[in-house]
């Protein structure tokens, strides 16, 4: 579209055409992550054969002492005068081998088959029954992961031996003296102190985040449901069954799947817009000049942020209820005659999660917007007065680019976080009202909630690892995609 059509639009069109651009460039983005994802496995594979090249090249210019560190981790270092360097890989070393041999090995081994043995009841003649235990798939499955990263760790730690070894020896060569220990500790808190900072981050971010997602997307290649429980009964790979099951089955769980990811996505785009947008007009109406008592209305607005969500929620959630208070004195005043079925309805129940949501999420909005209004240059609106500008025409040329430049990122982490919003639907609505045409959900489920409830109702684990992996795939595409086609992104110096 050329620049003079865009012009001569009105302000609604203006609006439909950049929606429309914002989920055409979402589409484009989903259609480039998946069509890069081949060159992104090529340049991994690339990665991984240029630190083979690298070690091949360490033992072939490498002298004997450096060799040997290929079976003896540290040999280089430690004969070389870093002492507690080559000891510290030696010790490693021995605690990996020390590890695999005694049940390392047998961890990863039970990956293959998750168990074979299970729990029964064993009688001898002439001896009382004995219950036998079998095996935990769940246990394996579990120990199983964390021994594949233990060796994905040692990995990394043998080749940062290699590089050493070879640094060492060269160190040597070239002036005949290398850094101890202290002066690499030294480093640690200078140079590389951005290293010393981000390694308990990823330490936690490994323990906390990683190994559970990892376990529960191997949890959706398995059958692990009500019917395998271990360990009375096992539960085994079944390869993408699951996520056919979920995506093309005319299964009830393939029928329920795609209308609760559909209002899901309906929910994240409604409850995204509207506290945005009315957080800003809110935060634009308390700043505007001639506005009194402005830090009150501003202590009144964040006193919904100091009391708990779920607090707000439970209290809403009996006011809004059949014979709550508020059918109470709509009744008793004569405004209606039948209770409003504000939780019992599924229309009305999506109305009421989306009005109630607003409760909450607008101080947010208004507090991040507050300050960004704050540091809008006034020359902007003074410029735009004398050329004869409209309060509107300012809004959407000056104060809505400004905000939304610097707030993209924040948008972005809001529309994922309300994708993934357990607290309100769980809490007002508990997913319902609840038909029969779906399994285990409600009307105003969403994804993550519905997960939640096959985990603890029916115990689908597997199902509801399925959808959690596809919950997650959606979150980081989308994330990324919207992220890389923001001005945020693409000029990060157009306001500074």
């Amino acid at each position: 579209m050329k620049k003079i059509e865009y012009v001569s639009m009105n302000l609604f069109q203006k609006l439909i055409y950049k929606f429309k651009a914002f989920f055409i460039g979402l589409f484009s983005g989903f259609v480039a992550f998946f069509i890069s994802l081949p060159r992104k496995i090529v340049n991994f594979i690339r990665a991984i054969w240029r630190t083979l090249k690298g070690a091949f090249l360490t033992f072939k210019e490498g002298d004997f002492r450096t060799r040997l560190s290929f079976i003896i981790m540290g040999f280089s270092n430690f004969t070389r005068g870093q002492i507690i360097k080559g000891m510290l890989y030696l010790i490693s070393e021995i605690i990996f081998v020390f590890y695999m041999v005694s049940s390392g090995c047998l961890k990863l081994v039970g990956l293959i088959s998750l168990g074979t043995v299970t729990q029964h009841i064993e009688a001898k003649e002439g001896q009382i029954p004995q219950l036998v235990p079998g095996d935990n798939s769940m246990l394996i499955l579990l120990f199983g992961v964390l021994s594949a990263v233990v060796v994905i760790l040692f990995i990394g730690l043998y080749f940062m031996n290699l590089s050493s070894a070879i640094e060492a020896q060269r160190a040597k060569s070239r002036d005949g003296k290398l850094p101890n220990f202290r002066e690499e500790l030294k480093d640690y808190r200078d140079s590389k102190f951005h290293i010393t900072l981000l390694t308990f981050p990823i330490i936690g971010v490994l323990a906390l985040t990683l190994l559970p997602q990892l376990f529960m997307i191997l949890i959706s290649f398995t059958n692990y449901d009500n019917m395998h429980q271990p360990p009375g009964n096992l539960f085994h790979w079944i390869g993408l069954e699951n996520f056919k099951t979920v995506l093309a089955s005319g299964e009830a769980i393939g029928k329920t799947f795609w209308p609760v990811l559909g209002w899901t996505i309906i929910w994240a785009i409604l409850s995204t817009l509207s506290n945005y947008v009315l957080g800003m007009l809110l935060a634009i109406l308390i700043n505007k000049k001639g506005i009194k008592f402005k830090k009150i209305f501003r202590t009144i607005f964040i006193l919904t942020i100091a009391i708990p969500n779920f607090v707000s929620l439970l209290v809403m959630r009996n006011m809004l209820d059949v014979n709550g208070p508020i059918n109470g004195f709509l009744m008793h005043s004569g405004f209606i005659k039948d209770a409003l079925p504000f939780l019992t309805d599924a229309t009305w129940a999506r109305a009421t999660v989306l009005i109630v949501n607003l409760w909450i999420g607008i101080p947010y909005t208004m507090l991040i917007t507050t300050g960004i209004l704050m540091n809008i240059p006034e020359d902007l609106y003074e410029a735009a007065k004398i050329d004869g500008a409209s309060p509107i025409a300012m809004y959407m040329k000056i104060t809505l680019p400004y905000v939304l430049f610097v707030t993209a990122p924040y948008l972005i982490t809001q529309f994922i976080g309300n994708f993934n919003n357990f607290n309100v639907i769980f809490l007002l609505t508990g997913g319902g009202p609840n038909p029969l045409t779906y399994y285990q959900a409600g009307k105003t489920d969403l994804l993550v909630t519905w997960l939640f409830k096959l985990t603890t109702n029916t115990n689908d684990i597997s199902f509801a690892s399925t959808i959690g992996v596809i919950v997650y795939a959606l979150s980081i595409i989308f994330a990324l995609t919207a992220y890389r086609n923001t001005a945020a992104y693409k000029n990060e110096e157009a306001f500074q």
